[in-house]
């Protein structure tokens, strides 16, 4: 008997004083297996629930008064027909915008973060957000890509700092800390550029991006929402397929390397996915700061798992980016705050408490 025919229903590890504990129940459709593990599917649940309830939450406020009964009932094509215009039309394209950024930047971290085993390899640190926001004003400052538009040149801006990133950490195969290093130093050239590009604008083109730079969910409209739930449609599913060189990658390049995987293509397969989402996330409401930073980490600490869970780390990125949202709206009510300002200010201390950790206890986090 072969040992894919022999795998039982239940999956159990080693536990504490020699015992066991269940890991996880295998699912099988006729060839089609995969182990579904308790705490991981409910940690999923709740901070997906977490999510909705702050989705909902965040469409009563307005100057169009709403409850949270009233949304609910209009998501569900029920209640008054005024609450289901003002829903649809006028609020939804912002929820839906800041949900799924989040799930693209929580991912985009969590593929960052495992595929160089460093909790501190995100879009942020490595330069793909900084690449989108230098082109975006290279766009607007000195008209580079004109008629391309502000998503159109924040996708491109992130893909052209991926490719250089690769290239250039690209020596005997390119390594989660090559891809590291290589990636701080594209970052800073992008901010430099940035900055500059910024003395040298006028007063009407500096306003112009200001906002979007720091991520920015204000006047969110159809026209940025409907292109990103398309391509999350297509690149989260697709992102979940590789889940199994999420795991290999997570044990080394060594072990993974001895269970078969390519590590050369997976690595690359899941930078090119998080890059992806980055891209998608950046174009509809800019460089939002510390998602991809925060969210995997706190997805990993909710389902006690040994790496970041692609999908709760999703969820947890979409819950970050409503709540922060929340916040700025019901604190500054008559301010358009923009999002990404909320999120630095809550990343940093917690940017700091994982370098914190990392210096105790000698892992990098």
């Amino acid at each position: 008997m072969t040992a894919r025919t022999a795998v039982a229903d239940d999956v159990v590890v080693a536990g504490a004083a020699g015992g066991v504990r269940r890991a996880g129940v295998v699912l099988r459709v006729g060839p089609v297996s995969t182990v579904v593990r308790p705490r991981l599917l409910g940690a999923a649940i709740g901070v997906g629930a977490l999510a909705f309830l702050l989705f909902c939450v965040g469409m009563t406020v307005g100057d169009y008064p709403l409850s949270t009964g009233d949304v609910v009932a209009a998501l569900f094509s029920q209640g008054d027909y005024y609450d289901r215009v003002v829903v649809y039309d006028w609020r939804m394209p912002r929820a839906l915008v800041g949900l799924f950024v989040g799930i693209a930047f929580g991912m985009a971290g969590a593929l960052f973060q495992t595929a160089t085993r460093n909790p501190l390899a995100t879009p942020d640190i490595i330069g793909v957000s900084a690449g989108a926001t230098t082109a975006v004003v290279l766009g607007v400052v000195l008209g580079f890509g004109a008629g391309l538009g502000t998503q159109s040149l924040g996708m491109l801006g992130a893909l052209v700092a991926a490719a250089l990133v690769q290239v250039l950490a690209l020596h005997r195969g390119s390594t989660g800390y090559r891809i590291l290093l290589v990636g701080v130093g594209v970052s800073w050239a992008c901010t430099s550029t940035t900055t500059y590009l910024l003395a040298r604008a006028d007063l009407r083109q500096a306003q112009q991006v200001v906002g979007w730079m720091v991520g920015n969910l204000n006047d969110s409209t159809w026209a940025e929402a409907t292109p990103l739930l398309l391509a999350c449609l297509v690149l989260v599913p697709a992102t979940l397929a590789l889940t199994g060189w999420v795991r290999a990658m997570h044990l080394g390049d060594d072990v993974a390397t001895g269970l078969g995987t390519p590590v050369a293509r997976a690595r690359a397969a899941l930078l090119l996915a998080g890059v992806l989402l980055v891209a998608v996330g950046t174009a509809a409401a800019g460089p939002v700061a510390f998602v991809a930073l925060a969210a995997p980490q706190i997805a990993t600490r909710v389902a006690r798992t040994p790496m970041p869970p692609l999908l709760t780390s999703g969820l947890t990125g979409g819950a970050v980016v409503l709540g922060s949202d929340l916040l700025a709206r019901l604190l500054l009510p008559d301010t358009q705050l923009p999002v990404g300002i909320v999120t630095g200010v809550l990343g940093a201390p917690f940017l700091l408490w994982l370098l914190a950790r990392a210096n105790r206890t000698g892992t990098g986090g």
